[in-house]
């Protein structure tokens, strides 16, 4: 996908998960959609934590050293510390919608210059700036499918 299509695909996405969660009851989002798994309502949490830390990435290899070392994070642990499960669907959907509204802004202020700097993925492959914003959105995908199916 080039820039433009991930950024519209991002806030189509956006607009589809707000559309559910404002016609869906609270307990609805509250169960774990399988077994053992998260409720939609800790993945949308999953989701705010992915978004604070794609941010700190997007921005940070504006002015860090190249290539990017891109760090993993403990989503288990945040999720549980940040307590999703008890939080207001409202604020929690407000956040997601304002982070990524941000992301989205960020991504169109890339240029093909920036959309290649280098970044080290934490399996150690290489790639680019491009790549991971597209793949932040693939996983953004992944988890609005989960809660909406």
């Amino acid at each position: 996908m080039d820039l433009k299509e991930i950024i519209n695909h991002l806030d189509s996405l956006l607009d589809r998960l707000n559309t559910y969660i404002e016609s869906t009851s609270e307990s609805a989002i509250i169960s774990p959609y399988k077994p053992g798994k998260w409720s939609k309502k800790e993945i949308i949490g999953h989701l705010i934590d992915s978004g604070v830390n794609n941010l700190k990435r997007f921005t940070e290899i504006q002015y860090e050293n190249l290539p990017y070392k891109v760090i993993g994070y403990n989503q288990e642990g945040l999720v549980k510390s940040n307590a999703y499960q008890g939080a207001d669907i409202g604020m929690l959907m407000g956040l997601l919608m304002a982070l990524n509204k941000h992301i989205m802004y960020l991504m169109s202020k890339q240029t093909q210059k920036s959309l290649n700097f280098e970044i080290i993925l934490p399996d150690g492959r290489l790639s680019n700036l491009h790549f991971l914003m597209e793949d932040y959105v693939v996983h953004f995908e992944h988890h609005v499918k989960q809660i909406i199916e």
